[in-house]
């Protein structure tokens, strides 16, 4: 049995940031969590390989920083395997979640085994907001979340479903795929907000008809690695 020094100190929800030269935001996206890691949350940077930086940036801004071979999907799964509380969140460096959300997200999971956020898109284009809201009802529609959603999930069902899958691009539509045996999500319609920064430099309608077109021939059976490759030489 724990002590209970051991049990006041055990995180309630771990905050788990994959990240890969991201110099340039890593410090901001940090301190907006301060007041998570306040309110008991332990945050988690796990490193890819950065050269610029991160680590370092990191180190103080955070609970643990680590390395992990580059990609997303092995990245976030050895944060897990660090992590010491009952629920996981990944999050993308560049995306920022609302302040006072932890005890959403924690009551959610008494319920549901997994969930995500709605999404917001910053950027200067005044079609954004349309793509957000498309985003969030294609996920109420299917249950299926992206990265960008911030999914967030009971370590149980997490460790039983064996992580991510070991995959270069759409490790977040897998795993929601098999997130949904467990549950239907907790949409959540707090926003993270998310850079718009791809959407802008490719062009609204190029992203959406290349993600669309990917996600169809994943659908269809062709290989993540095949699709990996070729979102790669487009970007």
């Amino acid at each position: 049995m724990p002590d209970a020094e051991a049990l006041a100190t055990t995180p309630q929800l771990t905050v788990i940031i994959p990240t890969l030269n991201e110099a340039n935001i890593i410090t901001a996206s940090l301190d907006r969590l301060d007041g998570w890691r306040r309110a008991g949350a332990e945050i988690i940077v796990v490193d890819g390989g950065s050269s610029d930086g991160t680590c370092a940036l990191a180190t103080s801004r955070a609970d643990r920083v680590i390395s992990a071979a580059a990609g997303r999907a092995r990245q976030m799964n050895a944060g897990a395997a660090s992590a010491r509380s009952p629920v996981l969140l990944f999050l993308h460096a560049d995306t920022q979640l609302p302040p006072d959300a932890m005890p959403a997200v924690l009551k959610a999971v008494e319920a549901r085994a997994w969930g995500r956020f709605d999404v917001r898109i910053r950027g200067h284009s005044s079609m954004l907001p349309i793509v957000a809201a498309c985003m969030n009802l294609r996920s109420r529609l299917t249950g299926i979340a992206t990265g960008d959603q911030a999914l967030f999930m009971q370590r149980a069902t997490f460790v039983d479903l064996g992580g991510f899958p070991d995959q270069p691009l759409m490790e977040d539509i897998e795993m929601s795929r098999r997130l949904k045996r467990s549950s239907r999500p907790a949409c959540l319609r707090l926003k993270a907000t998310t850079d718009g920064r791809r959407w802008e430099k490719r062009g609204l309608a190029a992203t959406i008809w290349l993600m669309w077109r990917l996600r169809f021939r994943y659908w269809r059976g062709a290989s993540a690695v095949d699709l990996a490759k070729e979102y790669h030489h487009v970007r």
